[in-house]
């Protein structure tokens, strides 16, 4: 399995966002187990020249900084009360103590430290306010996106780092200090650039979400695709330069997930009974009606085990998430139906309905047809278990105006008993039945065929659980289909 993984490695340039903000460039690694989104970062021995993609919001942000003892902070400011401007982030040093925290940006603006409040000190103030501030800072932070043309000129100037003596007023201040070494001479060293490709984000393989619809809606997006770690963070939308690019990556990266989550899969039923193993764990989509004439989708976990099917909002991650899911219904007590076209409610393809004995209808969508074809082979794989694990079902009727107990049975088949006369009034095997009918309310009626003359014989039955009867009658018809296939029963 794992040489079936690493043969699906790629590494690919693409266009890449979050949906709403303009698309980047970057470069698409696909590992085993992992989507690594990255960009290419100018740098030199000391400074990051291109730093990583900045928050994207403007909340406050607590952010702790050891101080080296080479190095100090590792960062520049600039601004002050006499620019009316806040203190700035202007440089942030490559490996040094503000750059290891991962979580300060050039342009970033601070506004306490140590909670001293600096939004109206004056450059100076807040040089020394940072200098005097002790081992570990805390800064407050706030992402200030009108200080990008402030700050162009020094985001494009790379030079060394500064002597110990103070700072030239003309450039930034550097709250980081290198010692002076005897033997090194002060004339200026050649700088050397080299382009290096930098994580920007890393997306969990194991059960990510890869869809091309966008959020909520049937509306495909063009040429791209949005993929999601298991919980939803990180996101991103690829847009790729061709429909042929688009199916490459789609392919490979489904063919990740889907391994992977096998693999997850099969660790899982090591600690479960035969007729207890998990069959199916996927992402589907749920279409409620919205309050405009349409509907509104949203992203579900669907999971088959033993007898059950589960819908999540976020995936299982173990056994125990299983005992603890609100909407889980009996596989045998549920229908299953693949829609056909004319029956789709929008342009949404791949569409399917649960309907439960509980009298709850869940439509739901597969991103591919593929996917589709796995969830009705596992359903019905589902549907065998859970039959033959529980062997018969019984349903109380009137037949004849008397009351009586419709059996259903793996190994009889369809068996009438009369209370009343306290034994069987008729039986017949699963194969005998040629067709039946209701009026959706109570009323059944099953039409055997006599095995020695041919004739139908039609049976009319009063059910109060007609609905519950229907489904259960289904699965133990769909689960005897299922048996006389070997190769299907090997696949579970």
């Amino acid at each position: 399995m794992k040489s079936n993984i690493m043969a699906q490695v790629k590494v690919g340039m693409v266009m890449v966002s979050d949906g709403k903000s303009r698309p980047q460039p970057m470069r698409l690694q696909l590992c085993e187990n992992m989507l690594l989104l990255q960009k290419e970062e100018i740098v030199n021995s000391n400074i990051t020249i291109c730093h990583q993609e900045p928050p994207g919001d403007s909340r406050e942000r607590i952010v702790k900084v050891v101080r080296q003892k080479i190095g100090g902070l590792g960062l520049s400011i600039k601004g002050g009360a006499e620019n009316k401007l806040p203190i700035l982030i202007s440089r942030i040093f490559r490996d040094q103590a503000a750059d290891q925290t991962g979580q300060l940006f050039v342009g970033d603006a601070i506004i306490k430290v140590n909670n001293i409040n600096v939004e109206k000190v004056n450059h100076d103030d807040a040089v020394n306010i940072l200098r005097t501030a002790g081992d570990e800072v805390i800064l407050s932070v706030r992402h200030y996106r009108a200080a990008t043309p402030f700050l162009s000129k020094s985001l494009q100037r790379c030079r060394n780092p500064p002597p110990e003596e103070p700072p030239n007023r003309a450039k930034d201040d550097d709250l980081w200090r290198v010692p002076k070494s005897p033997h090194t001479p002060q004339a200026s060293v050649p700088i050397r650039l080299e382009r290096k490709w930098v994580d920007v984000m890393t997306i969990q393989l194991l059960m990510a979400y890869l869809t091309r619809y966008m959020l909520d809606t049937d509306k495909l997006r063009p040429n791209a695709f949005e993929i999601k770690s298991q919980d939803g963070k990180p996101s991103a939308v690829v847009h790729c330069d061709d429909a042929s690019m688009l199916s490459e990556w789609i392919k490979h990266i489904s063919n990740n997930i889907l391994q992977i989550t096998t693999q997850h899969i099969k660790s899982l039923n090591k600690s479960l009974s035969p007729s207890d193993q998990i069959l199916y764990l996927g992402w589907v989509n749920e279409g409620t009606l919205a309050p405009q004439p349409w509907y509104k989708w949203h992203q579900r976990c669907l999971a088959l085990k033993g007898a059950e099917f589960y819908l999540y909002s976020t995936p299982p991650q173990t056994l125990q998430d299983f005992t603890n899911c609100s909407s889980v219904y009996k596989v045998y007590q549920s229908m299953f139906r693949c829609l056909k076209e004319s029956e789709f409610v929008d342009e949404r393809q791949n569409c399917f309905m649960i309907q439960t004995g509980t009298s709850e209808t869940h439509y739901l969508c597969a991103e591919t047809k593929a996917d589709l074809l796995r969830i009705e082979t596992a359903w019905h794989r589902a549907t065998y278990n859970a039959v033959t694990k529980l062997g018969s079902k019984t349903f109380s009727v009137i037949y004849k105006g008397k009351t009586g107990g419709l059996t259903l049975d793996w190994n009889m088949g369809f068996a009438l008993y009369d209370t009343e006369a306290k034994c069987y009034a008729w039986s017949y095997r699963f194969s005998q039945l040629k067709g039946s009918s209701d009026d959706g309310k109570t009323k059944l009626n099953l039409h055997f065929q006599n095995l020695e003359t041919k004739v139908i014989e039609s049976k009319e039955l009063e059910c109060p659980a007609l609905q519950s009867l229907l489904y259960c009658m289904h699965a133990f018809l769909t689960a005897k289909v299922a048996s006389v296939d070997p190769s299907f029963l090997r696949g579970m």
